[in-house]
Order: C-alpha cells, then structure tokens, then sequence
C-alpha cells in the first residue's frame, strides 16, 4: 500500500469535514475554570466594544463572528469605488484581541439561539456554546421593503464582499460601455442610480463624479466617462434625514454642483437589470446602488422578545432582554430611545457605547452592583459629500465646506483601529488627493461579455413583456 499523499486530506471538501467532526460543547460552568461564561456574538463595533469593557472582570468571554476580522464600516464606500483597500479598514479580531487573555475567538455562522436553556449552536449543529451571559451584536443588512429579488440587480453595502461587489460593478460598466455598440445601450451603462438619500447613498453619489470626471480622463478612447450620469433617489422630503434640514438642504446644493440629479419624495417599485421605476418613470440603468433601508439581523427574533419593523429586539433600559436578564442586545440589532424619546441612531458611536454599557452591566453584576440605564450621548453627526465638500454637526455647531470636510477626515482617521491602517488610509488619500487616481481600480468575478449579454437580455424581455 502506498502513502498517501500530503495534501490529500487537504483536498477533502471542508463540508466532509464539518459533517464528520465531532460535537464540540463548551459549558460556562468547566471544572477546570469556573468564571462565568459571556458569549458575544458579532465581532463589531458592539461587540468588541463590549469584551473590551470586560477585559479586566473574572469572566471567560468566547467571541463568536461568522467573518475573521473587524470591520470600518463607515469607510466601506470607498472600497466599492475604488479609494481604498478591504485591507485598509479592516483588522482581524484574534490580533485585536490577542491581549486580552480572557477571550478566545471563534469563527463560525450562529445557528440558533435559547435563551431559556443558555445555548448558542454553531456551524450546522457541529458547535455547542454554552452561556452565562449572552451578548448579541450581529449588526444588520440592508432591506428592500419586501422585494428580497431587487438585491440580485442592485447590492448594498454592509460588508467587503458588498464593497468588493459593488466596485466590480462600478468598474465594469465603463468596460461594457466602451464594447458596446449601441447609443442606448452605452448611456443606460454610463447611468448610476443610487437608492436612498442618508449617509451611505450621499458619499457614494459624491463619490462617482470625482471618479468619473478625473480618475479616467483620457483613458477611454469611445466613450467619455465624464458624460456619466448619477442620480440619487430618495422617498422622504429630503435628504440626510437626521441632519438639520439647513444641513440637508446644503448638502443637496453641493451633490447637484457636482452634477448629480437628487429625487427626493421619489419612491422606487420596481428594479430590474434594465433599470429602475421610481414614480411610475422608468430609468435605464445598468448600474443600481441601494442604501435605502436596514433590516436586523435575523437572530433577534429568537430571543423570544418583542421587535420592531426592522427585526430590532425591544431592550429594556439596560439593554437587557425581558425575561432574560442574562441576554444583552446592543448596535443595530436593538431597538433603543434616548432620552428624548427619540430612536439611536443605528451609526458606529451608539453601537460603541451600548457594548462598553452591556459588559459594565456584567461585571457589575459579579459585583453585585444594581443596573443602569443606557444613555446614548450623541458625539456628533458627519457625512462627506466629496473634496472639500461635507456637513457636520459637532457640539451643537453646524459646518459646512472645507473645515467640516477636513474634521470629516480627521475624526475616521482618528477611529480606524490600527496604526497601519491609519497611516496606509491617509496615505491614499494624500495620494489620491495630489493625483485624483485611485489606486486599486481591479476588477475580478464576471466578464464584459456577460455583463453586456445579461443586459441585453434584459432588455429584449421587457420589450417583449410591454
């Protein structure tokens, strides 16, 4: 009999590997370490927050992320268009927390959850967490108002495959339009439509323009990319909703000055890959962003308490769940009011600040420390609209122009985590700034070829269809 080879057990499918592993249970009352046992699921700005606030309590911390590392959430946009890196705004959460020895890291999809018998299940049944205190931060994604089909034509943006996703697209539109033979064809390609007026639709439509009109000048022989049209489509009065309406109404003046067509009170109800119908007008486009919406993470729902429209579980002040004092939901998955009766704002600062309450709550209690309520203390409110273009509200002060673009920049420099990522992230702007070039325009996954047979299919069955 010979051998085998080295890598043949490498070669086996990692599913053959899951279905034949054994049952792994980790208890949060082991003989050997009798600390209570606090799982976190979500590696985000809640979760992570929250096993830094138990760094220093006598509890063992079993982190659980169906991704290895942590992600800038805020900066995703400019990775879809082609500014940055994924490896500039994210860090893997074992370096992160590689200090902290009271925490281990797995990385796995969460199957279920009960609250009542203190399990979390992972990986298809293959994984048993036991718990004492449970943490859920798993965050949201982007909802399309009960058209589910609408992402296949038109991707958020909420993760780096999202980002990734979406600057394939953007990318390989200007190669499709510059094969493409037909004039309707080619301004239905150079057409950008982005659904949804607050922060992320805002600093992608600001985006494009700075890309199209300056990063591929001249590099393009029949087509003009900077003739791209860029339209943002929002269903409420206005955009940026939770700025002042001052704030708002600058913003809009600066996106138009920068060529992009705003909608608002435009309501969208159909999306295709043909384009989209927004008040009963449709618009040929073959390039569809989608910023309009969040729905909770799913895993919400099986904690047994109320929730909300969005899937948020309805907390009690201390961010715990009823019932279940022992459950904590924190960032976007929870339905949370400040004082004035008003919703947190699903953005990076409150999802911070509800982790560090929700591991204070646990380590109080090992202290015997009554609960608080949680108090949301809004730091401030920013959105980038392009170069030396920004609002920001900051202690109750309103900036517009340059110097709120310049405390836009300074402020995510400051949050990213990592000095590597700090320093490469403000040496790509540096240089993007100098040179109006961007510096990882790839793009990789499906060919022209299908990008321009996939439309024009599309667009032969909505001729046959009217």
């Amino acid at each position: 009999m010979t051998a085998p080879r080295e890598t043949e057990t490498l070669e086996r499918p990692l599913g053959e590997f899951v279905s034949t592993a054994p049952k792994l249970t980790v208890t949060g009352s082991h003989t050997a370490d009798p600390r209570p046992h606090v799982v976190i699921i979500g590696g985000g700005f809640g979760g992570m927050s929250a096993a830094r606030a138990l760094a220093k309590s006598p509890v063992r911390i079993t982190l659980v992320d169906r991704t290895n590392h942590h992600l800038f959430q805020p900066l995703l946009y400019q990775v879809a268009t082609a500014v940055l890196n994924p490896a500039d705004i994210s860090v893997p959460i074992r370096w992160l927390l590689r200090k902290q020895s009271n925490v281990t890291v797995i990385m796995a999809d969460v199957d279920a959850i009960d609250p009542n018998a203190r399990t979390v299940t992972l990986d298809a049944g293959t994984v048993s967490l036991t718990f004492d205190y449970l943490v859920l931060a798993t965050g949201a994604r982007h909802a399309y108002f009960g058209h589910p089909e609408w992402e296949t034509n038109a991707p958020g943006l909420k993760s780096l495959e999202d980002a990734l996703e979406m600057r394939r697209r953007f990318l390989l539109t200007f190669e499709a339009a510059e094969r493409s033979s037909a004039a309707d064809e080619r301004e239905a390609l150079l057409t950008f439509v982005i659904v949804g007026g607050g922060p992320t639709g805002v600093e992608l439509a600001g985006m494009i323009p700075e890309v199209t009109r300056h990063a591929l000048c001249g590099e393009f022989r029949r087509i003009d990319p900077s003739k791209a049209r860029v339209l943002l489509l929002e269903g409420g009065p206005r955009i940026l909703p939770a700025f002042p309406e001052s704030l708002s109404a600058r913003a809009q003046r600066d996106l138009e000055s920068l060529g992009v067509t705003v909608r608002t009170n435009c309501i969208v109800t159909e999306v295709d890959a043909d384009g989209v119908v927004a008040n009963g007008e449709r618009i040929a486009a073959h390039t569809v962003f989608w910023g309009a919406g969040n729905q909770a993470s799913p895993l919400g729902r099986q904690l047994g308490a109320e929730v909300d429209r969005a899937g948020r579980v309805q907390v009690k002040a201390d961010l715990s769940v009823p019932g279940h004092q022992n459950v904590f939901v924190v960032g976007d998955v929870a339905a949370v009011k400040t004082a004035n009766g008003a919703p947190v704002p699903a953005v990076a600062p409150a999802a911070n600040q509800m982790g560090v309450h929700a591991g204070r709550m646990i380590a109080g209690d090992l202290r015997g420390r009554e609960r608080t309520s949680f108090r949301y203390v809004n730091k401030g409110d920013l959105a980038t609209i392009g170069r030396h273009r920004a609002v920001a509200v900051l202690a109750g002060q309103k900036l517009t122009g340059t110097f709120a673009w310049l405390t836009w920049l300074f402020v995510h420099i400051l949050y990213l985590v990592g000095l590597r990522n700090r320093l490469t992230v403000l040496v790509q702007w540096a240089f993007q700034y100098f040179t109006f070039q961007r510096g990882v325009r790839l793009i990789t996954g499906d060919t022209v070829h299908r990008l321009l047979k996939a439309s024009r299919l599309a667009h032969e069955k909505r001729r046959v269809s009217v």
